[in-house]
């Protein structure tokens, strides 16, 4: 590298900087395969995970368009030098990989690709991926390849954080996935016991109001109307059920509309006014965006359900880099010195936990009579 210490070194460290940032698989990969074309300066790069049937599970291209890709076909199967970097697990630079005895061809709308650099990405003794890079930029000499024994010491340092990277964001999917079983077993279980209580006592209500009918008309009317207000209550939980259970669209939707929407289902399905109001908020890292909106779904499930709130009020705003979540009721309130005492009561644990998580803060401020308002702020990225 003692042609371009300076430059190199500061490429590799931004590179390094930009894959640290993400979580996601998906994301980790394609800052890995775009960090590596523009610190090569290649005009072509991709990164493939193998699966364990010939395929890849995910292949991320760079330098190669939407249209391109879909006229490419379907992902390539590890044959050629693909296979050979996956198997032999060592480094392939090669002057024009057409001309290699391994090379197999491509189809029809693949882009022409001559001189080649490719890394298997290691995490341990296994291969995790395969990186590579074709046609560098600048001109080859006569013969041989673009790339350099340079590029390959800078393309072997960006694939071993990449794969400490890719290592990183597969644990962090994992944990997300342990949580979201978590949550769906903590629902389900919920809902078990409220349903359940609700159903039981409409069974017996109805039953009293049945032997009722014959001889007292007026008291049979009124175990019907109380049939028909706990009929309504099961409903309401079983709606508060689905809207919880149901995936959060933060891919798709971002936070602000993901939150938008399910504060209106959960407006229509309880009888409290739920509200929602956001301001000037950018796009936050997804880890911090998946915690703000647990948070925001725990704390609205104890103000609907446990409260008695007439009014449930959510607000999402911009904060320096951050943003700050509250969620303000005006329901019965509590204690916060006792909830500390008595541990995971209302699930505050829980919350503060998610929000330390992702470098946040919770704050909970509440008193008997006087509401409740719990704010989260998280610090961007």
């Amino acid at each position: 590298m003692s042609h371009r210490p300076s430059s190199g070194l500061a490429a590799v460290s931004t590179a390094l900087l930009a894959m640290s940032r993400h979580l996601e698989v998906r994301d980790v990969l394609k800052t890995i395969v775009a960090s590596a074309r523009e610190l090569l300066d290649a005009e072509y790069a991709a990164l493939g995970v193998p699966d364990d049937h010939g395929g890849f599970a995910q292949f991320v291209v760079d330098g190669v368009s939407d249209e391109q890709w879909r006229a490419i076909g379907p992902l390539p199967r590890q044959h050629g030098i693909l296979a050979a970097m996956l198997r032999d697990a060592k480094p392939e630079r090669l002057a024009d990989v057409r001309k290699d005895p391994r090379f197999e061809g491509w189809p029809s709308a693949h882009p022409d690709m001559s001189d080649f650099l490719g890394l298997p990405i290691k995490d341990g003794d296994e291969t995790i991926g395969a990186l590579f890079l074709a046609n560098k930029r600048c001109p080859a000499p006569a013969g041989g390849c673009g790339f350099t024994e340079d590029d390959e010491e800078l393309l072997s340092i960006l694939a071993q954080h990449a794969a400490i990277a890719l290592t990183n964001a597969r644990l962090y999917e994992r944990s997300r996935e342990l949580t979201i079983a978590e949550e769906r077993s903590r629902l389900a279980h919920e809902l078990h016991d409220a349903v359940s209580q609700k159903l039981f006592s409409l069974r017996l209500t109805a039953q009293a109001a049945a032997r009722l009918v014959d001889r007292d008309p007026v008291r049979a009317k009124g175990e019907l109307r109380q049939v028909a207000a706990l009929a309504a209550e099961a409903a309401d939980e079983l709606r508060a059920a689905v809207v919880e259970l149901r995936p959060a669209a933060l891919d798709e939707d971002g936070l602000v509309n993901t939150l938008r929407t399910q504060i209106q289902v959960l407006d229509r399905a309880h009888t409290a006014r739920v509200t929602f109001d956001s301001c000037g908020v950018r796009a936050l890292p997804a880890a911090q965006e998946e915690a703000l909106l647990r948070v925001a779904q725990e704390a609205l499930h104890n103000a609907l359900r446990h409260s008695g709130a007439e009014l449930v009020a959510v607000s999402l705003a911009r904060r320096g880099q951050g943003a700050v979540l509250s969620v303000t009721d005006d329901g019965k309130g509590f204690e916060p010195r006792s909830v500390r005492r008595a541990g995971r009561h209302l699930g505050l644990v829980s919350m503060r936990d998610r929000a330390s998580g992702v470098g946040g803060t919770l704050t909970v401020e509440s008193a008997p009579g006087k509401g409740t308002t719990i704010e989260m702020e998280v610090p961007g990225g």
